[in-house]
């Protein structure tokens, strides 16, 4: 079986322990924040991975773990308005004047009518997972972007410790049908880490924003499947749903049971009218120890024995002037580590996640910058070309994910231990 790009994101290695170091840079204040929560209006749970959108523009963030959000708004934008979209609920059109006093914003589920389901509705599910690979390029658009991004990756072991690297990067976009692999440069960077009460084994996650890049079925389809391997899988379709108004066919996927290689199972969601991609959720099977084990396990030592216990993946795309493009994508691995001669395991878990918070579409690639450290690969690890994480104004007018209330609880603990050390 060919690996998966995507999968080979882990290595175990030797802590080595390393001074945190502070960041801090002027910046001009010529915006503002506005912040809150999106919620189910009837059951008020917390909507994740909501979009924000500043109408007119590209403008973007989208909500966390918690539904919580915070977006950072250019002056000049003030009277502009706030697209609020999450699949399977209405969407809501709100001025920013308002969402100033504003915190909580209530969405209503969508309601799909029977008639609907059947315009348009190919014969099978497998047919139209073809076309949505067959017509990427139509629903795409046709040059490059340039794309402003943050990406977070975060390790724990168990929920008593935490590693945290965060960074706004800068990412030339491929066309769709272009097979050339996106590039990626850092803006700006920082970390906090802790393994003082840990193994002596480290888990890093090699990759950094290519591994969520990767997970963008629309461009990278042979890291997960394509027109050549769709005959791996069985299709099923799945009660459709709607996204403002506009219905969204649900298939469900698996890989066929007489085959043995670890392969993926989840949900695509594709638009009814034009079949593009609007999001898909999918894990990897990992019932298959030692195969899942080869995937993802790097280096690690004699004995040590390391398998996942869970790999999921999410992709979701965002529509302008009927393109879709790349908007957002999430991995959680889970992973067993059995020290050899040790009664207990130790559970790591480790999680990624890419926003684009603004993008305009290029012909020209970035300027490669002086400092060639700042250029990524693919075999990068984020966490060893970070240092920084104090300064309040590190990030500026860059827009970035709220963090979950669980990973800023950690780094206090993280603080106050190395305060106290």
């Amino acid at each position: 079986m060919k690996r998966s790009v995507i999968s080979l994101i882990i290595i175990i290695i030797i802590i080595v322990f390393s001074p945190l170091q502070v960041f801090s840079q002027d910046f001009q204040q010529s915006f503002f924040e506005i912040s809150g929560e999106v919620k189910d209006s009837s059951s008020k749970e917390p909507l994740v991975f909501s979009d924000l959108i500043i109408e007119g523009t590209n403008i973007a963030t989208v909500t966390n773990t918690e539904g919580e959000y915070l977006l950072k708004i250019p002056d000049s934008l003030k009277q502009e308005h706030v697209i609020i979209q999450q699949l399977g609920y209405d969407g809501k059109r709100i001025a920013i004047s308002t969402l100033l006093n504003v915190n909580q914003i209530l969405l209503d589920k969508s309601i799909t009518t029977l008639n609907e389901v059947t315009i348009n509705v190919p014969k099978d599910a497998e047919t139209l997972v073809r076309l949505m690979l067959k017509r990427k390029a139509e629903n795409s658009f046709d040059t490059g972007a340039s794309m402003t991004g943050f990406y977070r990756e975060t390790i724990k072991k168990r929920r008593q410790n935490a590693s945290l690297s965060e960074a706004v990067v800068e990412i030339y976009k491929q066309p769709t049908t272009s097979n050339k692999r996106d590039a990626v440069k850092i803006v700006k960077v920082r970390k906090n880490t802790n393994y003082s009460k840990l193994d002596t084994l480290a888990l890093k996650l090699q990759g950094g924003p290519f591994s969520n890049l990767y997970a963008d079925i629309v461009k990278y389809p042979q890291y997960i499947f394509s027109e050549t391997n769709l005959s791996d899988y069985e299709f099923t379709f799945d009660k459709p749903t709607q996204i403002n108004d506009q219905l969204i066919y649900i298939v469900n996927f698996k890989q066929r049971p007489e085959l043995k290689n670890p392969l993926y199972y989840g949900k695509l969601f594709i638009d009814a009218d034009n079949f593009a991609l609007t999001s898909a959720i999918y894990s990897l099977n990992v019932e298959n120890k030692v195969l899942a084990s080869e995937l993802f396990v790097r280096k690690k030592p004699n004995k040590v024995t390391v398998y996942p216990t869970q790999a999921n993946y999410r992709v979701n795309y965002r529509t302008h002037n009927g393109k879709w493009y790349f908007s957002y994508s999430n991995i959680l691995l889970t992973f067993k580590v059995s020290w050899k001669g040790r009664l207990f395991s130790s559970y790591y878990t480790l999680n990624s996640e890419m926003a684009i918070t603004d993008w305009e579409l290029t012909k020209v690639r970035y300027e490669k910058p002086n400092n060639r450290n700042l250029i990524l690969k693919p075999s990068t690890i984020l966490i060893d070309e970070t240092s920084g994480f104090q300064d309040p104004e590190f990030w500026g007018e860059y827009n970035i994910i709220e963090p979950e209330k669980s990973i800023e609880n950690a780094i206090k603990k993280i603080s106050k231990k190395l305060e106290k050390a």
